[in-house]
């Protein structure tokens, strides 16, 4: 008979209680039984002033990177976690909170994930149910608590704020969580709206409702169900909002920051009602007046406090530039269009992880919808010119349809659209002023950044409105002269100065594309300034600081912003000689495959579709015939054909996708202009 084997599942060891083996440098572990071991040791003690003590010693070298690393290796996080914010003193709690939100602060956003799944929010929730009500209680009143415990708990709830806003800057789960829940978000509320009554009580509490406002503003980001829930009638959070909106500092621009937030994610909601109290409009004015105190001459030391000027000065840009993104909708682009049309809710372009930038992408996608590639498919399939199905609606009949659906009565008067004749009339004067300045210093580098992309976000969002229709005349004539004060104050300077900077050139080139597309023809260039253009376009070649920028997106490299720009200046009515240099770039670049960039490759194929896909401009026989272009692109076709195929549809899908559409529209296009070859 055999032995019975032992149960063993009682003999496994904790993982926390295996020795931590000491740092192999000597320095280090030098260090270690100097200040780490003692204070962990009386981290643990049964004695409340040693554990106070110790917390309060470690909150005081935990900024050390050393120190913190070391700390770090003896699992202070999990003795912090399970025992030092559970402390019966409040001295220690404070401490521990301080110690967490140092490392939130310090260390790589794995550490706030970590803090998340070790359940930390659960601890969060119960600090801040407690200490909400301390502030609150009528008796005793939270003025009436001895002064050096209203400083702790002040402390405290710093610390709380800050640690939300690290979790929630770590990761989308992290951030849904925390904004759904209802006791983290009445902290806010109680620190946002009580703030005038909490000031009076306790000075040291007035300083929480701008990291208050910090971290609701991080919350309400793309956020439906708080913006509906802040945005009822009579909600005091949305009252004291708008009652701060106009204040020139840092708890003004992070309220204007929160409206933006709301009315851009109300805006976008099919069942959301927005607030009678106005839309972005009246948050304008404000972040126009704080970006006008900055100057390029001198420039503001880079800040860490919501108090510092260059911090909410920033804000206000990149606020801006988000009011630029959503001024799609608002201003009834397609975003809108597809809403009110009841197709469901819209995207909003994306934007650049470094500016905000919008995507040029699906603006270019929604011109070439109205294009000639239209015309290209219907002949190759052997229809007749003007027969149509009877069962497939005009696109008279849709644009009626479309205008009932929008309420169309007409030219599109700009006093109608107030966020775009606030952005028109006093943000962008100030923009440019920002984005034509040379910078001193980082500081001044970063603000021209910002305004740079404030400016192509404004002008990307209008590239979207079709200026065909005549009921959008009234846009253009507003857009047209500032554009082209934009073109000749910020752009031409900046391209003159023959920059190094391939950073500022890509942003610059962004929004001369965005404009070109609007004004077309009637862009003012300099002299010969389009060689700029493709003087950028070869400084891209071998640069391999752009190409690892732009792995995730290599649509949006400073090689294909040329392309763009170019392409939009050679569209009809371009001057003859004009269209012939600059078809012959995009027709040279295309000739040059493999060695151009597949995204490279797809734009100038695309834009030459569009340039020379009607042929009833002079241009087409001067110079697309005349100089044999039809020859080039045939040639290019199995170039076109092996570009797509080496592609990786896993790692680069919207690339592939996009080669893949240029493939077919090429043969399309080649047999749609081979059937019209002028006979002569």
């Amino acid at each position: 008979m055999g032995k019975s084997r032992r149960n063993r599942a009682g003999a496994r060891k904790d993982p926390l209680a295996k020795p931590v083996k000491p740092p192999s440098d000597p320095e280090l572990a030098a260090l270690r039984e100097a200040k780490i071991l003692p204070v962990i040791k009386d981290l643990k003690s049964t004695d409340t002033k040693k554990r106070t003590s110790a917390a309060s010693a470690i909150s005081n070298i935990i900024q050390d990177t050393k120190c913190r690393k070391l700390l770090l290796r003896e699992q202070v996080v999990h003795l912090i976690l399970n025992e030092t914010i559970t402390d019966t003193a409040l001295e220690s709690r404070a401490a521990g909170w301080g110690i967490l939100q140092v490392l939130a602060q310090e260390e790589e956003a794995d550490f706030c994930i970590h803090l998340f799944r070790s359940d930390v929010l659960t601890a969060i929730e119960y600090a801040s149910k407690n200490f909400t009500e301390r502030i609150t209680a009528a008796e005793p009143k939270f003025s009436k608590l001895p002064k050096a415990e209203q400083d702790i708990i002040t402390s405290i709830i710093a610390s709380l704020l800050s640690l939300l806003t690290a979790l929630a800057e770590a990761g989308d789960d992290i951030l849904e969580a925390i904004a759904s829940n209802p006791t983290l978000t009445q902290l806010l509320a109680v620190l946002i709206t009580r703030h005038d009554e909490l000031a009076g009580e306790s000075g040291s509490v007035s300083t929480l409702r701008v990291d208050a406002l910090a971290c609701l503003m991080l919350l309400s980001e793309d956020n439906d169900k708080l913006a509906k829930a802040i945005s009822t009638s009579g909600n005091a959070t949305l009252e004291t909002l708008l009652s701060l909106k106009d204040n020139l500092d840092g708890e003004g621009v992070l309220a204007c920051a929160v409206l933006h937030n709301l009315f851009a994610s109300l805006e976008t909601s099919r069942d959301a009602q927005i607030p009678t109290e106005g839309d972005e409009s009246i948050l304008i004015p404000t972040l126009t007046k704080v970006i006008s105190s900055y100057s390029a001459d001198e420039p503001l030391a880079a800040g860490e406090s919501w108090s510092d000027p260059a911090q909410y000065q920033q804000l206000a840009l990149e606020t801006l530039a988000s009011i630029g993104t959503s001024l799609t909708a608002v201003i009834g682009g397609p975003a809108e269009a597809s809403k009110a049309a009841g197709k469901g809710k819209a995207s909003a372009p994306r934007g650049e992880d470094v500016g905000g930038d919008e995507d040029m992408n699906e603006a270019d996608d929604n011109v070439r919808s109205q294009s000639g590639d239209e015309g290209m498919g219907e002949e190759e399939d052997g229809e007749d010119e003007g027969e149509e199905d009877d069962d497939e609606m005009t696109h008279e009949e849709m644009q009626a349809d479309m205008d009932m659906v929008l309420g169309d009565d007409g030219d599109e008067n700009i006093d109608d659209l107030p966020v775009l004749q606030a952005l028109l009339q006093k943000a962008l004067p100030e923009l440019m002023r920002i984005a034509a300045s040379q910078p001193a210093n980082e500081v001044g580098m970063a603000m021209q950044g910002h305004a740079l992309s404030a400016i192509n976000n404004i002008a990307w969002s209008l590239s979207l409105v079709d200026f065909s229709e005549d009921h959008n005349a009234g846009i253009l004539a507003a857009w047209s002269p500032v554009a082209k004060s934009i073109w000749a104050q910020v752009i031409s300077p900046i391209l003159a100065s023959d920059t190094a900077d391939l950073g500022l050139a890509t942003q610059v080139t962004g929004v001369s594309w965005a404009i070109a597309r609007a004004l077309r023809s009637k862009t003012p260039l300099r002299t010969d300034e389009q060689r700029k253009f493709m003087t950028l376009y070869q400084a891209t070649k071998g640069s391999a600081g752009e190409l690892t920028e732009n792995e995730e997106d290599p649509f949006q490299s400073l090689g294909v912003k040329c392309i763009g720009v170019l392409g939009q200046l050679a569209l009809g009515p371009c001057p003859v000689d004009m269209n012939r240099e600059l078809g012959t770039f995009l027709v040279t670049v295309v000739s040059s495959l493999p060695q151009t960039p597949a995204a490279e490759a797809v734009e100038a194929f695309n834009q030459l579709f569009d340039i020379y896909g009607n042929e009833d401009y002079a241009y087409d026989p001067e110079v697309f015939w005349a100089n044999n272009f039809a020859k080039h692109l045939e040639e290019s076709v199995p170039k076109a054909r092996a570009m797509a195929k080496s592609i990786d549809k896993k790692n680069q899908a919207e690339l592939r996708l996009r080669a893949d559409e240029v493939v077919m529209n090429l043969t399309r296009f080649l047999a749609y202009k081979a059937k019209r070859k002028p006979k002569n």
